[in-house]
């Protein structure tokens, strides 16, 4: 499953043409009701929720890399995707040690994501790739009612990861990031529970 550099532009051209087709995209109004992202303590989270960038839906999520980072086919190649405004524990990073709640985080996203049924949001503001070439996306989960929930909001909102932005322009989710995290600190939610020093 490498990622193939040469075909990275390829794939990045087909994922902005397909963002071009209609693509599923279901408002949320009641989360009690239609199953808007709920916190791992079944705290539901904003409803009304729903992409505000370019998106390409219906890819399937082949394999989860750690806790912000999947990869997932398209056209017959793999791309990774690094998940935009979070940072999770490290796990895999090369000569670096397992974090605190590393493998909690990993957890959380291989039982969430492995094999779902995904549609990437971009945010122009990011980029489409970041300096491994890996592509720069929101995952929403695509659910059997057909509504959509946001892993990234619900990785913060759980504790699974730390709201995080790279580089100078802020991302399209920040606000909601940012209060997804401050709720979860609160909370003692997950890393801010465990990993107190």
């Amino acid at each position: 499953m490498l990622v193939l550099r040469g075909s990275l532009a390829a794939v990045v051209a087909a994922l902005a043409l397909a963002s071009c087709a209609a693509s599923p995209t279901v408002v949320v109004d009641d989360p009690a009701v239609t199953g808007a992202p709920t916190a791992p303590d079944g705290q539901a989270m904003p409803g009304g929720l729903a992409p505000r960038g370019e998106t390409v839906g219906g890819l399937v999520v082949d394999r989860v890399v750690d806790g912000d980072t999947v990869k997932l086919e398209l056209d017959g190649d793999y791309v990774s995707v690094r998940l935009i405004g979070l940072n999770t524990p490290e796990t895999v990073k090369p000569d670096s040690p397992v974090e605190c709640f590393g493998p909690e985080s990993s957890a959380f996203a291989k039982d969430s994501l492995t094999g779902a049924r995904v549609t990437l949001e971009f945010d122009d503001s990011q980029g489409r790739t970041d300096q491994y070439d890996r592509v720069l996306a929101y995952v929403w989960r695509e659910l059997s009612d057909g509504s959509l929930r946001q892993f990234n909001l619900e990785s913060i909102a759980g504790g699974y990861a730390f709201e995080r932005q790279y580089g100078p322009a802020p991302y399209a989710w920040k606000d909601e990031f940012v209060q997804a995290q401050r709720q979860a600190q609160d909370a003692d939610a997950g890393l801010w529970g465990a990993c107190q020093d």
